[in-house]
């Protein structure tokens, strides 16, 4: 077979809101890094990221299986960046995040990917305003998905997920701490990906 070229990226199909979603449930906790002026359960509208509403019509929290997840998570980016300043991760907190319900969410760590008509670009991908179309496209979608499963970018041996703000009231924060409060475990961390740290 002649190889292929992938399609362009161009957000979800036409046909998206018919077609049923690949739903995973999970009551797992999971772990946050937030700046610490801003509560654990906050749900950002700044479209900053990847699968925050292209117009503010709702809200996104992020957050990782693990403290490894949270971490890589927010301080991956840029991939040339090799040192941390410890006066900016002085501004973190790690937060434990339960749930009072199972959530719902999009899978796309594995076939519903391509069930969906996407690829790994709409979770891994540099195009943000791609992920986004198709985050609002899953927002609106008649399952009505509490958010969406994905793998990390920087790590795709970890899970992390994107939960929408419909989901709000299932959320308690039950553990909060400093990301700097314990050193060792900081250290692991920057040891983990590759960071040297500095004053």
């Amino acid at each position: 077979m002649a190889r292929r070229d992938p399609a362009p990226a161009s957000g979800p199909p036409s046909t998206l809101h018919a077609r049923p979603l690949k739903l995973t449930t999970t009551d797992r906790a999971w772990v946050r890094l937030h700046r610490c002026r801003l509560a654990a359960e906050h749900f950002g509208r700044g479209r900053r990221h990847r699968f925050d509403a292209p117009n503010a019509e709702f809200g996104v929290l992020y957050a990782g299986q693990d403290e490894a997840c949270a971490f890589v998570e927010v301080f991956g980016d840029p991939l040339d960046v090799r040192l941390l300043s410890l006066h900016v991760l002085e501004q973190y907190c790690l937060a434990e995040v339960r749930v009072t319900r199972p959530l719902r969410l999009v899978d796309l760590t594995g076939p519903g990917l391509r069930q969906l008509g996407a690829d790994a670009r709409l979770t891994g991908g540099a195009d943000y305003a791609y992920s986004r179309r198709w985050a609002l496209g899953l927002w609106g979608h008649p399952d009505r998905p509490d958010g969406i499963l994905y793998r990390s970018r920087h790590d795709p041996s970890l899970l992390a997920v994107a939960v929408l703000d419909r989901a709000g009231p299932a959320l308690r924060t039950t553990r909060r701490r400093a990301l700097t409060a314990d050193r060792a475990a900081l250290g692991a961390l920057l040891d983990r990906y590759g960071f040297g740290l500095i004053d």
